[in-house]
């Protein structure tokens, strides 16, 4: 965890204090975007700081809600029906997180076609994007937060931006204009190189400027003012025991249900590379360039979620927008993280009548932002540059999980990211160059380093078009493995050449029936066995 000089208190406080203010709108936000209830954000939150903190070896990150959990949360209250059943869910989920630490697992990210988890986090970021919308214009009613692209029922989404253009709200649209313009300003360089403002969140900024406006408008112009449904609600509790009493139970009733355990997988399916993501960033980050144990960091990750569903969070993960910021306010140990989730808990149990102050137009500001950093054009732009085999995978994520959900968006994304990997393995197995030689056709046929059965049937059409009298070289040099398969086409090959006169020069044995591995491959290259068919 570092000494315990005072430089270092001071830089945990400091990292800890900054990413607490950030935290306490976007839980709340993502909660809302999440269709959970409000009070669920701010549990994951506490969870993510104290539970997390406690067990994970990450000296700086932090883990909480995050934006990218949004729609596999969505896609589980639609599949369940309940959001005790999501918690229900949830536990598992930590379970199959845990699971995966004593598994090792902590690689699992590095399967993951890069261009595959862009697409993810763009698909997800458009979905914000879309969702945040209505909030803008002041339409904050129930069917907003259930806003789905294509549904098989109910109101779809032209429906619903109708319904928000026929109720526009003048204070929901100032306050959103105003938030906005701060939080894109907040990004220019002479905000983010200004000693004192460069440390003040802009999501802060956001919250206050709209709690302000709206005092203003309750008291200049009444008519613009904004209550009840366009105000965080959370519950304010008068005591330690009331505010035990909104804590929501898991449905454990639910055990049977076989959607519970197929939401536990998506939950513990994004939570997990979102977090191994995350630890990845935030270790490039830290400036003593300290390593996360990737498995004890799965571990923490599902007791979190554990506990957030045990006590009615929603999901949790790590965070990097947090930890950075947490980092760039001076924190150098977990003791920021385990201070973030104190002062969350202290917050809720003491402030919940200033949260419930809070216009919702100004955390959809926050979290339309947020979704546009996940799918940014400059993203787009550099997949695309980077040509299909990155944008192709890139492009069927995102329309996958518009289509349908987060699960299955992944699942083609790495489908089509499958086809292009066998695709280029298809195409470097091998090369033929051909020239000609006193009337003679000569062909070198160059086996790739990898030659598996995929190969077979295009190495086999290329044999049986070589033309009669030709002179042909076979190439395996270069070659670390060679299927069994291939080396028994080329053999066939070689008893049916001398009917069409053809002349075989082998560079490589082909007769073994093993494949060869790399070291008897190096032994063997450059060793000429010519082999003349009469």
């Amino acid at each position: 965890m570092g000494g315990l000089d005072t430089s270092t208190i001071v830089g945990d406080f400091k990292g800890g204090f900054v990413s607490f203010l950030v935290a306490v709108p976007l839980c709340l936000g993502i909660a809302l975007a999440s269709g959970a209830p409000l009070f669920s954000g701010i549990i994951a939150g506490v969870v993510g700081g104290l539970v997390v903190g406690i067990f994970s070896r990450s000296a700086l990150s932090i883990s909480g809600p995050e934006a990218g959990l949004i729609m596999v949360v969505l896609s589980a209250m639609e599949a369940l029906g309940s959001f005790q059943a999501v918690l229900l869910a949830t536990c598992l989920a930590g379970i199959i997180q845990i699971g995966l630490g004593f598994a090792k697992a902590g690689i699992i990210s590095n399967f993951f076609p890069t261009s595959v988890i862009k697409g993810m986090l763009a698909g997800i970021g458009i979905i914000l994007i879309i969702k945040q919308l209505p909030h803008l214009v002041g339409y904050d009613a129930d069917s907003a937060e259930a806003i789905i692209l294509f549904p098989t029922s109910g109101v779809d989404i032209i429906d619903q931006f109708g319904q928000a253009l026929n109720q526009i709200n003048t204070g929901a649209v100032l306050i959103s204009a105003v938030a906005l313009a701060v939080l894109i300003l907040w990004e220019r360089p002479v905000f983010k190189a200004h000693p004192l403002l460069k440390n003040i969140p802009a999501a802060l900024i956001v919250v206050v400027l709209g709690i302000a406006m709206n005092g203003l408008f309750k008291s200049a112009f009444p008519q613009w003012a904004l209550r009840d449904g366009h105000l965080v609600q959370l519950p304010v509790p008068e005591n330690l025991a009331g505010f035990l009493g909104l804590v929501t139970f898991p449905d454990f009733g639910q055990f049977t249900n076989p959607q519970v355990y197929l939401s536990a997988i998506a939950i513990a399916l994004v939570a997990s590379l979102e977090a191994l993501l995350a630890i990845e960033a935030t270790d490039e980050l830290d400036p003593l360039k300290r390593k996360t144990p990737t498995n004890q960091e799965l571990k923490a990750q599902g007791i979190g979620n554990l506990a957030s569903g045990l006590v009615g969070g929603i999901p949790i993960t790590s965070i990097i927008v947090r930890s950075s910021i947490s980092i760039n306010a001076g924190a150098r140990t977990k003791r920021a993280a385990l201070i973030h989730g104190s002062l969350l808990l202290i917050c809720v149990i003491t402030l919940p009548a200033v949260l419930n102050q809070i216009p919702w137009a100004a955390l959809a500001s926050i979290l339309l932002v947020t979704g546009y950093k996940l799918a940014r054009v400059r993203v787009f732009r550099q997949l695309y540059q980077q040509g299909k085999t990155k944008f192709l995978p890139f492009i069927t994520t995102i329309l996958a999980i518009l289509l349908t959900d987060l699960l299955t968006g992944i699942f083609v994304g790495m489908l089509v990211g499958i086809f292009f990997i066998l695709l280029d393995s298809y195409q470097h197995g091998y090369q033929v160059q051909t020239r000609t030689e006193k009337g003679v056709e000569h062909y070198q046929i160059m086996l790739g380093n990898h030659v598996t059965f995929l190969h077979k049937a295009g190495l086999v059409q290329v044999l049986r078009d070589l033309p009669e009298n030709a002179i042909v070289e076979i190439d395996g040099t270069q070659a670390a493995f060679i299927d069994p398969d291939v080396m028994e086409a080329i053999e066939n090959f070689r008893q049916t050449a001398q009917m069409r006169n053809i002349r075989l020069l082998f560079i490589q044995k082909f007769r073994d029936a093993e494949p060869q591995p790399v070291s008897r491959a190096n032994g063997l290259r450059n060793k000429l066995i010519p082999t003349m068919n009469k």
